[in-house]
């Protein structure tokens, strides 16, 4: 059974950082990447950053320049360092991994980053 435990969240004022873990146990074949997906009140879900299995990053536009993706895909273990956060960041993050040739998903639990002075 495949399981994605998230680490990491909390609240942190304008301007801070926060460092998300996720790591995944069980058997996972043909891992395509592995990112973080967030999901504000009211919003969609959407991507924030995402790591290939050729170690390429993806990010949002609205993370670019702040964040920091990093993993080890062998390893499955994905990791989010957020800097210069702002309050539009407060979300619930979720660790994703896509896998084989039908592009499936693995979802965490979330986590919550609030960002509020």
């Amino acid at each position: 059974q495949v399981q994605l435990v998230e680490s990491g969240g909390g609240s942190v004022q304008p301007g801070g950082s926060l460092r998300l873990s996720c790591a995944a146990s069980g058997s996972i074949f043909s891992i395509n990447a592995m990112g973080w997906y967030r999901q504000a009140p009211g919003k969609q879900r959407e991507l924030v950053a995402a790591i290939t299995s050729g170690g390429r990053p993806n990010y949002a536009d609205s993370v670019w320049g702040r964040f920091v993706i990093s993993g080890d895909i062998a390893k499955k273990s994905v990791y989010l360092q957020m800097n210069s956060l702002k309050p539009e960041d407060t979300a619930v993050y979720y660790c994703n991994v896509r896998f084989d040739r039908f592009s499936r998903d693995y979802w965490g639990q979330g986590t919550q980053v609030t960002v509020s002075s």
